[in-house]
């Protein structure tokens, strides 16, 4: 008898905590987690966008040094993911290397989050080639022919006669959307141009270095940060037939002459308290910018 009522215990002492613990969840995956330990223990969810995940990587690992009671779990997936997972209450921390659409904040706001954005980090986005490629310069108006199949063949921009291979990012990728906004629709809202359905979708920055480093025709476009400049080839971009080609550079895309830059960006559910606000703003701070640097993304703007 006396051992049924133990395990009666212990199964109903199981069954309170986790209530608690479901209690806990409405105000933050870290704030929940630190609270079990008495602060002892705590954690950030930071997921999303396979652009930032290297250097989100990258800042957690050093954090461990500024804040040793502080654990950072990364994870990519990709900007839609991140985001999607800060609108369903399941990570602290999304990271997107695009801005939030209205709808997504609408569907925030539906389940009682309010998003709140930080530009963390530049992004200077790569036009990349095969190194035996001869063409050196594109502009957005050739980029945007070539990706919906108006221009086929390397010959009709300068270069040998082939076809033209197409490689893209997935669609759940930031870099996907920002690049079809950017340049295949080239920044105007009318226009409904899609990607050529020839194109093929990587699933990853290494999946784009790999098949250009293989194919003579192929070309893509990939963050800066991740361009191995030893294998694969950069190329220098017009915005328009009266502006200067220029190569994606730390210093360009800072400078904001190169005209395919963009912000990288972190969300969080609110305005962020507790470590989440002190681990924001040691990223956004000296130590976090120097790690922007070192990975070849482009720091903020000094203040």
């Amino acid at each position: 008898m006396n051992r049924y009522f133990k395990r009666w215990r212990f199964l109903i002492s199981i069954g309170l905590l986790l209530l608690i613990l479901a209690g806990c969840s409405g105000g933050g995956i870290a704030q929940a987690q630190s609270g079990i330990a008495g602060g002892e223990q705590r954690a950030i969810q930071n997921k999303g966008s396979d652009t930032l995940v290297n250097l989100a990587l990258a800042w957690a690992e050093a954090y461990r040094a500024v804040d040793p009671s502080v654990s950072i779990a990364v994870t990519g997936g990709g900007s839609g993911t991140g985001i999607a997972s800060l609108i369903n209450g399941t990570v602290d921390i999304a990271n997107a290397s695009r801005q939030m659409k209205e709808k997504e904040y609408e569907a925030a706001r539906a389940n009682g989050i309010d998003p709140v954005e930080f530009t963390v980090a530049i992004d200077a986005l790569a036009i990349v080639v095969n190194l035996e490629n001869p063409v050196n310069e594109l502009s957005i108006d050739q980029l945007a022919d070539i990706y919906t199949a108006r221009i086929t063949n390397w010959k009709e921009v300068g270069g040998n006669d082939a076809p033209i291979v197409l490689l893209s990012r997935e669609t759940n990728s930031g870099t996907h959307v920002y690049f079809l906004e950017e340049v295949v629709r080239k920044g105007k809202s009318d226009n409904k141009d899609i990607f050529a359905p020839q194109t093929l979708l990587m699933p990853s920055s290494v999946g784009i270095t790999s098949e250009v480093r293989r194919n003579p025709n192929a070309i893509g476009y990939d963050g800066l940060g991740y361009v191995d400049t030893a294998h694969e080839k950069t190329i220098a971009v017009a915005r328009d037939v009266n502006s200067p080609f220029v190569l994606p550079t730390v210093a360009s895309g800072a400078d904001g002459s190169y005209p395919i830059s963009r912000g990288l960006y972190m969300y969080t559910a609110g305005q962020p308290t507790d470590i989440i606000e002190t681990y924001l703003a040691w990223i956004m701070g000296p130590e976090g910018q120097r790690i922007v640097a070192n990975l070849g993304f482009v720091p903020l703007p000094e203040k």
